[in-house]
């Protein structure tokens, strides 16, 4: 389940991408049952990078952790970036850009 997550994922941000962006750097690594962790780089500025924790593996307070980033430049040339905890206590965002 974990790995269709993290696959999907990465086809949006590829699919995302404007046609003439390249992919630089397209990292996959499935540590196993309890975590993975992805990276993938764009030659329009588009960087992403995710990993995700299985904590209390075995337990019934098993729960999955995910942090991470992206930023990306708009066509306007503004740069983005975006940092994101999802746990237990939900989507949890943070960027300049976003509201407090």
């Amino acid at each position: 389940m974990k790995v269709f997550i993290a696959l999907a994922a990465l086809a949006a941000v590829c699919i995302a991408a404007p046609p003439d962006a390249v992919v630089l750097k397209n990292e996959l690594d499935n540590i196993g049952v309890d975590g993975y962790s992805f990276s993938v780089e764009t030659s329009d500025g588009l960087n992403r990078v995710e990993q995700g924790v299985v904590n209390n593996l075995g337990s019934e307070n098993e729960s999955l952790r995910v942090t991470g980033s992206i930023s990306w430049v708009d066509l306007e040339g503004t740069p983005y970036k975006l940092d994101f905890v999802a746990d237990e206590n939900g989507f949890q965002p943070v960027g300049a850009h976003l509201p407090k």
